[in-house]
């Protein structure tokens, strides 16, 4: 089935403005909703040593209000109009979404065209998200159990601190920052000419291509940024350390393993291997340790999929009284068993069906295709890859994938961080180190949750289509002319 398989082609249309700004269009009329996408070519890949978490710091800038939009508006405008949005951090790129209802195309673009254009970087609203960054930080990772062993892990793994560092970052290094340090972050990255816009979902071509020249060809561009140094030597940073956590319940443990970068042949088979290993029910560590011997409460992986060196990772909680130098020895013979025989003809069909099932399943959302789309055009300037990418996978031979194991994965050449439940008198306590996020797909924590100001004054009736304003340069009023609507409302809503 899967050699025969073929996705239906995605409608693409993609132009660059004056500005830089990469546009693609994507028009599907199934469903009345629109979702637009913005990626900015800047993660924590991109941040100096001394000033770490700048990128996922922005994330929360960015809803502290700009010269038209209040502080936290961004949200009710938003939920307002019937849509949903959020923003996410990786190591990769910082990107802000929403999907509303089709007629409401106007407002998402007149709201990220306003926050590119004029953000309120200002002391108060550094303050104040740098005080959320820590409290998020405080929340999310240093009172959870094993959380801040997995952001360890990419220290251990990684020797290039651009590489290594956690995209949250180090709170000292928040502390020490300046609103001049700010100001010129946002400068340098949030330019039209550093991100990608993407619309996907029931529009007319021609009134998105206006609209988007509306509110974003008057933004000027900016010097484009300096190139990330991500160079990484093969080996691991370190093989083995014990975290001691004070709030682990039970003994754990994480593996890591440092892998070649994304969309090369080795870093698909191994995908595929990840998949076998510990993807689902019906993986060959789940089976084993989870059905089998039930000798662990759960074992979980995935991969740290970048530009450059990637990871991958397997997790492993064991039962109380269960062995972990057993348990972890039965990872390492499986990975083995894999690396001698390669998988099975069964499993070969099970991968090829699993990623066909997901890739239709995944392009039944607008929001899915805007993403993708957006990635494929910042990372791979190919936005075409969203229909060629699974060819890719579908062409991986049992051999590849025997083989990636062999070269990658079946080495001594691996981090193994075991999680050691630790006591207020332990002397020995490892400081948690702020790095990359668990396993799998990249993703920060988004904007925190929305502190929802009072109601904008309500938007003048215009008709269903009908726009607001002109566009005009940066330095001036942004489209709607909000300075002349403020008491009634800006923006490009409708009625």
């Amino acid at each position: 089935m899967a050699d025969r398989f073929e996705l239906s082609p995605t409608p693409i249309k993609q132009f660059t403005l004056q500005n830089g700004l990469r546009v693609v269009l994507s028009p599907d009329s199934a469903v009345p909703v629109v979702s637009v996408a913005l990626y900015y070519d800047v993660g924590s890949r991109n941040e100096k040593t001394g000033r770490t978490g700048f990128a996922h710091l922005f994330e929360h800038m960015m809803f502290q209000g700009s010269e038209n939009v209040p502080k936290a508006a961004h949200f009710q405008y938003i939920f307002n109009a019937g849509g949903t949005m959020n923003g996410t951090t990786s190591t990769e790129r910082t990107n802000y979404f929403e999907t509303l209802p089709a007629s409401h195309l106007p407002l998402a673009l007149w709201l990220e065209s306003d926050r590119m254009r004029s953000l309120k970087v200002t002391q108060e609203n550094l303050d104040n998200q740098r005080n959320a960054v820590q409290e998020e930080k405080r929340l999310r990772y240093d009172n959870q159990p094993y959380v801040n062993a997995f952001l360890r892990i990419n220290e251990l793994i990684f020797k290039n601190p651009a590489n290594a560092h956690s995209t949250i970052g180090s709170m000292e290094d928040l502390d020490a920052a300046t609103i001049d340090d700010v100001q010129e972050f946002f400068r340098i990255y949030y330019a039209p000419n550093n991100a990608v816009l993407t619309i996907v979902g029931d529009f007319e071509e021609q009134e998105a291509t206006s609209l988007v020249n509306k509110y974003f060809a008057g933004i000027p561009s900016q010097p484009a940024p300096p190139g990330a140094d991500i160079g990484e030597p093969d080996d691991v940073a370190r093989t083995q350390e014990v975290f001691h956590d004070q709030l682990a319940p039970a003994p754990a443990f994480v593996l890591g393993w440092k892998i070649p970068p994304r969309r090369t042949p080795d870093f698909y088979a191994l995908s595929l291997a990840a998949d076998l290993l510990f993807e689902g029910d019906s993986s060959r560590l789940y089976q084993k340790l989870v059905k089998g011997d039930e000798s662990v409460v759960s074992i979980q992986g995935g991969i740290d999929e970048r530009r450059g060196p990637s990871a991958l990772y397997i997790f492993a909680l064991p039962k109380p009284g269960e062995e972990v130098a057993t348990i972890r020895d039965q990872i390492f013979a499986e990975i083995h068993a894999l690396r001698t025989s390669g998988p099975s003809a069964e499993e070969m069909e099970k991968l090829r069906n699993s990623l066909c099932n997901d890739v239709v399943r995944g392009r039944q959302s607008t929001m899915y295709r805007a993403q993708r789309l957006a990635e494929y055009t910042l990372y791979d300037s190919d936005p075409t890859l969203m229909d060629s990418e699974l060819d890719h996978y579908l062409s991986i031979t049992p051999e590849q994938i025997r083989s990636s194991v062999e070269r990658f994965l079946d080495i001594e050449n691996r981090v193994v961080l075991d999680i050691v439940p630790a006591t207020s008198t332990d002397e020995t306590q490892t400081e948690a180190a702020a790095s990359p996020q668990p396993p799998g797909e990249p993703k920060q924590p988004a904007a925190p949750a929305p502190q929802v100001p009072a109601q904008p004054p309500t938007q003048p009736e215009v008709r269903a289509g009908a726009s607001i304003g002109a566009g005009e340069n940066r330095t001036e009023q942004q489209p709607a002319d909000p300075s002349q609507q403020i008491e009634r409302g800006s923006g490009p809503l409708h009625t």
